[in-house]
């Protein structure tokens, strides 16, 4: 079992302690990174705001492309589905 890892990223200002697999690391930092030049790109769009409200529009945004992934992958899904039934009809056609 890996040893867990101790880091601290820092998210608006505030720092987080996190504890967490090693292979973790890079994908967390990347993460951390991504939040705050969102957070950097809304605060020169849209002025001096509450951080609460510039947080909640970063939520927004990465949540809507979660969504659009779940999506993608969804119809990725289906699209091999479609493809394997396709290949058995040929299969019982080709047979009979």
């Amino acid at each position: 079992m890996e040893e867990k890892l101790t880091i601290t990223v820092k998210i608006a200002d505030k720092r987080f302690p996190l504890k967490i697999e090693r292979t973790e690391e890079e994908k967390i930092r990347k993460a951390a990174k991504m939040i705050n030049n969102t957070l950097s790109q809304y605060k020169k769009k849209y002025g001096e705001k509450n951080m609460k409200d510039y947080l909640s529009m970063v939520a927004l945004q990465y949540a809507t492309k979660a969504v659009e992934l779940d999506q993608t992958s969804e119809n990725i899904q289906i699209l091999q589905d479609i493809e394997n039934i396709t290949q058995n009809l040929e299969e019982y056609i080709n047979n009979i």
